[in-house]
């Protein structure tokens, strides 16, 4: 087998054009068997084996430097460059990440994880070998949704107005992690035929070329035509050199592009088509469904708390017609498909474009529209900004609702969401709720929708303790916590579901246990009254402890003046590298023995 020869890519440059093509077949058949047992990204990897082989072909890397866009494609990369022992190893703790990785090989030049940075980081890069007068080159590959992400525009802006020699890749596919929206990806799926434009420019520098005056006409009438015909118009005029489209899955001709670009000077812009989860069938016909695939034997009948919001969601927007949901790219994870089905006119993903999708929001609740903007918490952060001075500055009334919340798992540190309590909870006219449980996470959508004002719900990824969830909106009082037990001396602050690891604890110590509910505004009345009758009070969240809940606790009590021996648990001041959610959250000192010997070893 080829794939077992290739240990680093000087090995694949000793392979023929034919060869190639045997390896990147051996590589599709390798990832389809080998995913399917870890879990990952499998789409957006089978569409790029062969531009990633090309890739490492033409340039010589790790001195080249090779940045990819959002880094979820980048599997056949990590097989090429020493990795292919290790898949097995792919997103579980300890093994390869399932993103590109500083610390993991000298072949990952820049960590990426989020979308639309790969192009400011690659300019950054060539302006580095020009500035030490090198002739290594900076390749920036983006797609997979990427190129709607202002910021690689903010990117292309900056570094087409340079001279250096500096290459875009833009992975065309058509598809960001839903189906890519809006004018530019309409404009760059409106593909025309290479041989179209290119024999046209031949034929006409041929006839002109003894005419110099003939030929610069021609030059310029050469532009109006290629904008009317390719998309390269666009990127012409930030400054680079427009070259494509051309086939992504076709090992020759991206070799013998990239090789004649290779030689270019300044800014070079390759446009390629290719199909999202080429090479398997399945995927081809349903690229989404395949965009992710949960590890075998992790599959579990209750009910996830992204359902628990989808069957929110579609029950809300029968009694409130002025409901419309909002997405950046993230219709299928965030649990809007069958919103998205049943009320066109009311869903909108805006593409990979958090920054757009708040302040789109406010603006659509400015016409007297209650928005539900759906995101990732680690999403979110991209939006912080327009959080603050959109949205909250203004007290516009809108839902936020935040999946997501905590450890994820095996996406590892660029996706967990560890701080957003620590983020919104600083932030005025803002109502924070963590339900502990599926039931809770109905009713305080259900508030929060209902709330005349900036409100978000935060909850974590994977399943709730049922099969369903109980409709019954409960007692959902605002800034109300909820004692399931009491005990003595010690009382135990949960937020979130992070409560249900804490019930045997409490127990076990004879605890009084809250589930607190309200992040902000925090039952400041519960704390006071809870401080006086116990000895410790204990806070437990599965967000960073800096300037988390715990620490909303401990400024109730500055406030107060009332001095109580207080412990505060979460995650700590460090980031948190892949594995299962169980893992982690021990590697935290977030599991139930960890939390009782803290408590233990604490309470004298």
């Amino acid at each position: 087998m080829l794939i077992d020869k290739i240990k680093n890519p000087k090995d694949l440059k000793k392979l023929s054009r034919k060869d190639l093509k045997v390896l990147a077949k051996e590589i599709r058949e390798f990832l389809i068997e080998s995913v399917f047992e870890t879990g990952g990204h499998l789409s957006s990897n089978l569409g790029a084996i062969e531009l990633t082989l090309a890739i490492h072909y033409v340039f010589d890397a790790p001195k080249d430097k090779i940045v990819w866009d959002v880094g979820h494609q980048t599997y056949t990369h990590k097989i090429i460059t020493g990795r292919k022992d290790m898949m097995s190893s792919l997103r579980k703790k300890g093994g390869l990440s399932g993103f590109p990785n500083l610390k993991e090989s000298i072949y990952d030049n820049f960590g990426t994880g989020h979308s639309s940075t790969s192009i400011s980081a690659a300019f950054g890069m060539s302006e580095g070998f020009r500035i030490s007068k090198s002739s290594n080159k900076a390749i920036a590959v983006i797609g997979d949704g990427g190129m709607t992400g202002g910021m690689a525009f903010e990117g292309l802006n900056n570094a087409g107005a340079s001279d250096n020699d500096f290459l875009v890749i833009l992975n065309d596919n058509d598809m960001s992690i839903s189906k890519n929206v809006g004018a530019l990806n309409n404009y760059l799926s409106k593909l025309l035929s290479g041989k179209i434009y290119g024999s046209v420019k031949k034929s006409g520098k041929a006839v002109f070329s003894a005419l110099p005056p003939v030929l610069e006409l021609a030059r310029k009438t050469e532009e109006h035509v290629k904008g009317m015909m390719i998309p390269g118009t666009l990127f012409e005029e930030f400054g680079f050199n427009y070259i494509g489209p051309i086939d992504g899955h076709d090992i020759d001709i991206l070799i013998d592009t990239l090789s004649n670009i290779k030689s270019l000077s300044g800014p070079q812009f390759l446009h390629i088509a290719t199909k999202k989860g080429f090479g398997f069938s399945p995927a081809e016909s349903d690229p989404n469904k395949f965009h992710g695939i949960s590890k075998k034997s992790t599959s579990t009948e209750n009910i996830t708390y992204t359902e628990v919001f989808s069957s929110w969601l579609l029950d809300a927007a029968k009694k409130n017609k002025q409901l419309c949901a909002i997405t950046p790219a993230m219709a299928d994870g965030s649990g809007l498909t069958k919103f998205a089905k049943k009320y066109p006119k009311r869903f909108f993903d805006v593409g990979i474009a958090e920054q757009h999708a708040l302040t789109f929001a406010a603006g659509l609740a400015s016409n007297k529209i209650k928005p539900v903007v759906a995101i990732y918490s680690s999403f979110l952060q991209r939006g912080y900004d327009q959080f603050i001075h959109d949205v909250a500055l203004q007290n516009i009334p809108m839902l936020f609702a935040i999946d997501r919340a905590g450890i994820v798992g095996a996406d590892g540190p660029t996706h967990s969401g560890n701080f957003d309590i620590s983020f919104l909870r600083c932030i005025p006219n803002v109502i924070l709720m963590a339900p502990s449980n599926e039931n809770e996470c109905y009713a305080m959508l259900e508030y929060g929708y209902k709330y005349n004002g900036v409100c978000a719900v935060r909850y974590p990824r994977g399943s709730g303790m049922s099969k369903k969830v109980n409709k019954n909106l409960g007692d959902i009082k605002l800034g109300k916590s909820k004692t399931l037990f009491s005990g003595k001396k010690i009382v135990i602050l949960a937020f979130g579901p992070i409560l249900n690891t804490c019930i045997d604890v409490a127990n076990d110590l004879n605890a009084t246990l809250i589930d607190m509910r309200f992040i902000k505004p925090i039952d400041e009345t519960a704390i006071i009254k809870l401080a006086k009758t116990h000895k410790l009070i204990v806070t437990v969240e599965d967000n960073t402890i800096h300037g988390g809940a715990g620490s909303a606790v401990l400024e109730i009590l500055s406030k107060n003046k009332i001095v109580i021996p207080t412990l505060t648990l979460g995650i700590p001041d460090k980031f948190v590298n892949h594995g299962s959610q169980d893992e982690i959250y021990k590697e935290c000192g977030l599991d139930k023995n960890s939390i009782k010997k803290k408590i233990v070893m604490n309470f004298k």
